[in-house]
C-alpha cells in the first residue's frame, strides 16, 4: 500500500512538473517568441496564460515598450563649411516584429542598439555635411530630426524594429572654435551698436535742427501778427482820439491836462519846478476857461 502511494505521489509530481513546463505567461508589456529546437514557431502578442510543448519548446521574451538609446558622449560631425560641431542625440525605438528581431540580431538588445546607433550616426553625418552651422543649430534642426527619423526607420524595420523618434539634444561648437566665434560675434555686435548710435545721433541732430527752425518760424510769425494787431489797435485808438477831439476840442484838451497832472504828481514826494505862467497850469488858474477870450 505504501509503495502504491509513493508511486501515485511520484506520478502526480511528474504531472505537475510537466504541466508547469507546459504553461507560460506573457506580460502585456512584453513580446513572447516560442522556439522549437531553435526554430521560431510563433510569436505571442496577447497577455495571459499560454501553452507550449515541454522540453521541446522554449520561450524568449522581448520588451514591447519604447526603449531609449542615449549616446554617452557627444559625436563630432562636420558641416558643409568644414566646421566641427559636437552633437548629442538620443533614439526612441521599440520591437514591432519579434520573429524578425530574433532572426536578425538573435533577439539581442545590445546588438540592436549598436545597429541603430550606427545607422543614425551615419545618417546624421550625411545630413550635417549638407548644411551650415546656422542650419544645424537652429534653422533646419527640426527638419534634420524628422528626415533622420524616416531614414533610420526604413533600416530599422529590416531587423523588426520601429524608430519612434530621433532627437538632437545639443548641437554646439567645440571649445577651440567657440571662443573664435564668440569674439567674432562680439565684434559684429559692437559694430552694429556703433552704427545704430551714429544713426541715432544724426537723427537727433536732424530733429533738433528742424525743431529750432520751426521755433524761429513760429516766433517770427507770432511777432509779425502781434505787430500787425498792435498797429491796427493803435490805428483804431488814434481814430477814436481824433473823432473825440473833433467833437469837443476844449474838453479833450482839459482831459489831456488832467492826465498830465496825474502823471506828474503820482507820488507825494514828486516835485516839479515850473513857471506859474506856463500853459501847464492853464486850467488850474482859470478853472478851464481861456483868459485870452
Amino acid at each position: 500500500m505504501s509503495s502504491r502511494l509513493n508511486i501515485l505521489g511520484f506520478v502526480v509530481a511528474a504531472v505537475l512538473v510537466v504541466l508547469a513546463m507546459t504553461i507560460f505567461t506573457v506580460d502585456q508589456r512584453q513580446w513572447a517568441l516560442v522556439l522549437q529546437l531553435g526554430e521560431v514557431k510563433r510569436p505571442v502578442d496577447a497577455a495571459g496564460l499560454h501553452f507550449k510543448i515541454p522540453l521541446i519548446q522554449n520561450v524568449y521574451y522581448f520588451e514591447k515598450r519604447i526603449i531609449t538609446l542615449d549616446n554617452n558622449e557627444p559625436e563630432r560631425f562636420i558641416t558643409s563649411e568644414k566646421k566641427n560641431v559636437l552633437v548629442d542625440f538620443f533614439i526612441k525605438w521599440r520591437v514591432i516584429d519579434p520573429k524578425l528581431f530574433y532572426i536578425s540580431v538573435n533577439g539581442d538588445e545590445a546588438r540592436a542598439r549598436i545597429r541603430l546607433n550606427q545607422t543614425v550616426n551615419a545618417g546624421l553625418r550625411e545630413e550635417f555635411g549638407k548644411r551650415t552651422v546656422h542650419d544645424v543649430v537652429s534653422g533646419e534642426r527640426d527638419k534634420i530630426m524628422e528626415e533622420m527619423r524616416v531614414k533610420a526607420d526604413i533600416d530599422a524595420r529590416r531587423i523588426g524594429v520601429e524608430i519612434v523618434d530621433v532627437r538632437l539634444k545639443r548641437v554646439e561648437l567645440p571649445t577651440e572654435v567657440s571662443e573664435t566665434v564668440y569674439r567674432r560675434m562680439e565684434a559684429e555686435r559692437k559694430r552694429v551698436a556703433n552704427e545704430l548710435r551714429a544713426e541715432g545721433a544724426a537723427e537727433a541732430e536732424k530733429i533738433r535742427a528742424d525743431a529750432d527752425r520751426q521755433r524761429e518760424v513760429i516766433v517770427a510769425e507770432a511777432y509779425r501778427d502781434a505787430q500787425k494787431i498792435k498797429g491796427e489797435g493803435d490805428g483804431k485808438a488814434t481814430a477814436i482820439y481824433a473823432a473825440a477831439f473833433n467833437q469837443n476840442p476844449e474838453f479833450y484838451a482839459f482831459y489831456r491836462s488832467l492826465e498830465a497832472y496825474r502823471s506828474s504828481f503820482s507820488d507825494k514826494g514828486d516835485m516839479l519846478l515850473v513857471d506859474p505862467s506856463s500853459d501847464f497850469f492853464k486850467y488850474m488858474k482859470s478853472g478851464g476857461r481861456d483868459n485870452s477870450r
